[in-house]
């Protein structure tokens, strides 16, 4: 059976792909269709069922695992399919790491460098709310994605973000002494820990109605000040300073953050978040690009298109 990545046009494909998203459409001749985006391990395709019969809709519910029978064919330089049926699977036993893309370090590699810089935090304070907030969340921050699309959105992508910042967090500290590394590298690990909530969960993953309404900054600056309440540290200084983090870390208020970063720390962290995301954008585009070819326009870059040079890395 042949994974997503792995499609050529004209190939006949039979075999089980997630759902990711599904929506109905209306040709100007009145012809019903599906628009279907399906998704392996490997990466997503779009498909299309033409009039579909009754019930239908059903089976390609987003989460589900469906055994699809489908023509690949080019359109418009994209691959797309064809389908001509599905069933959907049940869903016990399944081994969804099939169809869900994970984490390009091992969870439990990751796992074992967050606990080394929480062990890490000499400062009792930051120490204290930072451990007590993360082990309200780990089952979720260990598995979960860190976005829906646009970064890291792949089963423990949460938790590799975070290490990966906390990484930066700590050469960079090195580089400026003035910095409070312990200050950073717990802003690195908690920031985004609102998306355990934001978000459904690592397979076929959508917006919470906490998330649609509420979102990660803000849904995290309530749980970190619950947080200091609980260990006795309601309104200290290091608290206060660690919710400024979470609400500035998106850097200005047209990105979604409520206030500007206002602190070394809350300024580091917000620049360091930003690289380490469009680091990973760049990494999916160039997915497929070869040396002296142009990714396609990245829309959370600007619109931009990027060269891959010949000089390679």
């Amino acid at each position: 059976m042949k994974t997503i990545a792995e499609l050529t046009d004209g190939l006949h494909f039979f075999g089980q792909l997630l759902v990711c998203a599904c929506s109905k459409g209306v040709t100007s001749q009145s012809k019903k269709y599906l628009t279907i985006t399906f998704q392996d391990a490997t990466g997503t395709i779009e498909a299309k069922r033409w009039d579909p019969n009754e019930g239908e809709e059903d089976i390609f519910l987003p989460g589900n695992i469906v055994q699809v029978d489908a023509e690949v064919i080019s359109y418009k330089d994209h691959l797309q399919m064809k389908v001509l049926s599905g069933e959907k699977i049940p869903a016990d036993n399944i081994d969804f790491s099939r169809f869900v893309p994970s984490s390009p370090i091992p969870q439990a590699e990751l796992e074992a460098k967050l606990d080394a810089y929480l062990d890490s935090l000499s400062n009792p304070e930051v120490a204290k709310i930072t451990k007590h907030v993360v082990s309200k969340f780990r089952d979720r921050m260990v598995q979960w994605p860190a976005a829906v699309r646009n970064h890291h959105n792949y089963v423990s992508g949460l938790l590799h973000h975070s290490i990966s910042m906390a990484d930066l967090a700590e050469q960079i500290c090195k580089l400026y002494p003035q910095l409070n590394r312990d200050v950073l590298i717990a802003g690195t690990i908690i920031h985004d820990l609102g998306k355990t909530i934001e978000l459904s969960g690592p397979v076929a993953t959508t917006f919470t109605l906490e998330g649609k309404l509420l979102g990660h900054i803000s849904i995290m600056q309530a749980e970190l000040r619950q947080a200091a309440k609980e260990v006795g540290l309601e309104g200290s200084e290091v608290a206060i300073c660690l919710e400024h983090m979470v609400l500035s870390h998106h850097g200005k208020p047209e990105f979604g953050s409520p206030v500007m970063p206002l602190t070394r720390e809350a300024q580091a962290l917000a620049m360091i978040d930003d690289f380490d995301a469009k680091m990973m954008i760049l990494d999916k585009a160039f997915v497929g690009v070869e040396p002296g070819g142009f990714t396609s326009k990245i829309f959370t870059m600007d619109d931009r298109y990027f060269y891959l040079p010949k000089y390679g890395k």
